[in-house]
């Protein structure tokens, strides 16, 4: 069955830095496209970022860049999102996903993504 499971969610105030992590079971992520998407109260969820299967195509959306930086550990089977400089207006709930063999185009198209995790709380609040 495969699985993704969000970690690293919190509370921090404005500045601040977190890291999530994303650990996938019952598949590889290696064969996969992967993203990082974000969802804030009574908005739609929204893009963040992705990384293509093939690891060459990596995208940021335009609020995020330069402060979030994704990676993946195929080792680990994990993916990362590391948030720096937050602000309130990244408060959301921040979800990872994946889909076989995906890309990575501009702009992500989140309906393409297959496989997602339940979801975790970020806060950012002095």
């Amino acid at each position: 069955q495969l699985q993704l499971v969000e970690s690293g969610g919190g509370l921090v105030q404005p500045g601040g830095s977190l890291r999530l992590s994303c650990a996938a079971s019952g598949f590889t992520l290696e064969n996969y496209g992967i993203g990082w998407f974000r969802q804030a109260p009574g908005k739609e969820r929204e893009a963040v970022s992705c990384i293509s299967s093939s690891g060459a195509s990596t995208n940021y959306a335009a609020s995020v860049k330069g402060r979030f930086i994704m990676s993946k550990d195929n080792v680990k089977n994990t993916m990362y999102l590391q948030m720096n400089s937050l602000k309130p207006a990244d408060t959301a709930v921040y979800y990872c996903a994946a889909v076989y063999l995906g890309g990575c185009p501009r702009p992500i198209h989140i309906a393409s993504y297959e496989d997602w995790g339940q979801g975790t709380q970020i806060t950012v609040d002095s």
